[in-house]
């Protein structure tokens, strides 16, 4: 396969996966703008919560209708658990590190929320696509 081929595949599975992630993102998002809101939870306590949810519906979303599955559904999904849970280390540090270190972004949780959903999706989508189809480009 030549290499714009490869390049534009590369981009179709991106896009489809920023769709799940799109999709995945606004639940987290509600649940933790909920909890931050209505339930008076500080950002860092209401990041692993929020986030889970986020990985459950984006990992029924990305083995449906995103990546080709060449292993069991069970194996995936334990792998994608353990990705999630680096995802989830890294999104609560940058947060904590937003709230606490960066004083322009200390009142602006929408925003250290929105950077660290930018930095965390290249994570997820290149060792996902490796647990999903054994490639990681």
């Amino acid at each position: 396969m030549a290499l714009v081929d490869k390049l534009k595949t590369l981009l179709g599975l991106k896009l489809k996966y920023a769709a799940s992630a799109g999709i995945a993102t606004a639940a987290d998002y509600a649940v933790f703008f909920s909890l931050t809101t209505y339930l008076n939870s500080t950002p860092v306590q209401a990041q692993p919560p929020a986030y889970a949810v986020g990985v459950l519906i984006n990992f029924l979303i990305a083995k449906r209708y995103v990546f080709d599955l060449n292993r069991s559904a069970w194996s995936a999904f334990r792998w994608s658990v353990l990705i999630s849970l680096g995802g989830l280390t890294i999104s609560t540090g940058l947060i904590y590190c937003f709230d606490h270190y960066v004083p322009f972004l200390e009142d602006k949780t929408l925003l250290s929320k929105i950077l660290t959903s930018g930095i965390v999706f290249f994570y997820n989508f290149y060792l996902k696509r490796l647990v999903f189809e054994g490639k990681l480009i």
